[in-house]
């Protein structure tokens, strides 16, 4: 302390080269005052800047997922909206079967017969045209439609029921045409098919080659029919046919009732073979040319058309491609039997 009373500079000094000087004071390090509000200042106004950009992701991802779930809303109301069809007047009824016959597609029993009840029950509908872009599929699905029909066209005589066959109206497609009133195609539709298949995979000859064995235990002799991994005996072979014969007949009874007197049968008819929708005109599988704007105009003689067919949900359409990429990757299905028309 000098004589002033003020405080006096300490200074340590040290030479040499690995040494330096350190310089104390009450102003702070190096003569900077108040490093340490600053330091403290600093650190606040970051903390500051953080909490306000997460508070702005918080409010935004809430609005994002409030925008969703609106659009959800909002798409759900149009899908069902759009389920409902709206007659105008006269008008020719509209229902499509497109794609694989089988009890979880859409074009399952339930979904055809469904669309087929409410074109049937409109007032205004003066006919039913059955749109069909089909390879086939199950015959019992197939058999169920083709029954429908056949009760609806009972229930209601004055409304015509016309199939109208795309690019392919094969297999169990043709099934459910053949209970139509008249059916439609194009020059070059693929018509036809009227046969029964059952088939799977055999492994028995390359497991031998791979040294593994098969075990397997069942109650019944037969209970292990149509695994791929076990020989087929002749038993399993004849049981096999003696169903595929049963029902192939009757997919060919079905075809001449719905047919009639304008079928000309050929030692072919019924072998499984396909043709064209020109050959089939000419064999009495189809009664003409046409697609569904020229029937509606110029057979039913009212060519507004109303579609009735039964519309996807976007609640099913979602949970459907989350199962399908969830089992997309499973190999049981490719070793187990089915029984397709087609």
């Amino acid at each position: 302390m000098n004589d002033n009373g003020s405080n006096q500079d300490v200074h340590h000094e040290s030479t040499g080269p690995n040494h330096g000087s350190t310089k104390l004071n009450g102003g702070g390090v190096d003569g900077k005052p108040g490093w340490e509000r600053e330091a403290l200042r600093t650190i606040a106004l970051a903390s500051i800047k953080e909490q306000r950009a997460a508070r702005r992701w918080r409010i935004f991802f809430r609005f994002a997922w409030l925008l969703i779930l609106v659009l959800f809303i909002v798409g759900l109301y149009r899908l069902t909206d759009d389920d409902k069809a709206v007659s105008s007047g006269r008008h020719t009824a509209l229902v499509s079967l497109n794609g694989t016959i089988a009890a979880d597609s859409d074009a399952s029993a339930d979904n055809i017969d469904t669309a087929l009840e409410a074109a049937f029950a409109d007032a205004d509908t003066a006919a039913v045209v059955l749109q069909i872009n089909s390879p086939g599929g199950s015959p019992v699905q197939a058999g169920i439609i083709y029954r429908d029909i056949r009760r609806l066209r009972a229930a209601h005589p004055k409304i015509p029921l016309y199939a109208v066959i795309g690019d392919v109206g094969a297999s169990g497609a043709y099934y459910v045409a053949a209970a139509a009133d008249k059916i439609y195609v194009d020059q070059a539709s693929i018509v036809g098919s009227i046969g029964v298949i059952m088939e799977s995979f055999g492994f028995t000859g390359l497991m031998d080659k791979l040294g593994v064995e098969r075990r397997v235990q069942t109650a019944g002799i037969n209970k292990a029919t149509g695994d791929p991994f076990s020989p087929e005996t002749d038993g399993q072979k004849q049981h096999l046919q003696q169903m595929l014969d049963q029902i192939h007949q009757q997919f060919i009874d079905a075809v001449k009732t719905g047919r009639g007197s304008r079928l000309h049968e050929t030692p072919d008819t019924f072998t499984g073979a396909f043709w064209t929708g020109a050959q089939a005109v000419q064999m009495g599988l189809a009664d003409g040319f046409g697609d569904t704007d020229s029937v509606a105009r110029d057979v039913v003689n009212a060519k507004d058309v109303v579609d009735f067919s039964v519309k996807e949900s976007l609640t099913d359409r979602v949970a459907r491609r989350i199962g399908t990429s969830i089992g997309i990757s499973s190999v049981g299905a490719l070793l187990n039997r089915s029984l397709q028309l087609h």
